[in-house]
């Protein structure tokens, strides 16, 4: 995978961490890393730059990592709502990965991270996007990963009916 062509934004308000982040997004050959330290700093990034990821904090102040995934879900104020976002949280329990998951994250990990497992996380965004989804409530990456072959439902994706 050409990592160098991807521009890459690390939002967190931990410099460290932000630090660590670029360490191991420059090992594997990123050469456009973009920072920010708070979500009105990442929209203003967005509104400048192509990105193609976000790596996002979720316990950020003023504004936590969740509520700026929602707003940048939002198609009338994101500069960029399509963009896939990897949260990098020290929160992982099963509630919270959900709550990730329905405000519109692409992609969950928890700290702390291995350089395998956000690589992984990488290559699933760019070798495999997730079409996005919109309904009355939700806009985002499609929450859906497991394929059922036996759901019959009215909700069921026109890419999983199989023909008969």
């Amino acid at each position: 995978m050409a990592f160098k062509r991807l521009n890459i934004l690390v939002v967190d308000d931990n410099a460290a961490m932000r630090g660590l982040v670029r360490t191991v997004l420059t090992a594997f050959g990123c050469e456009m890393i973009f920072e920010a330290s708070t979500a009105q700093h990442c929209v203003e990034v967005l509104r400048a730059k192509a990105i193609d990821i976000i790596v996002l904090d979720w316990k950020m102040k003023p504004v936590d990592g969740i509520s700026l995934v929602k707003l940048l879900r939002n198609p009338n104020k994101s500069p960029n709502p399509y963009v896939p976002i990897i949260m990098l949280t020290a929160y992982a329990e099963l509630s919270k990965v959900r709550e990730a998951r329905d405000a519109g994250v692409t992609e969950f990990m928890a700290k702390p991270f291995s350089a395998d497992a956000l690589y992984r996380r990488i290559q699933s965004i760019v070798n495999r996007p997730r079409p996005f989804v919109r309904t009355k409530v939700f806009f985002g990456p499609d929450r859906r990963r497991l394929a059922k072959p036996d759901y019959e439902g009215p909700e069921r994706r026109d890419d999983e009916v199989q023909s008969a």
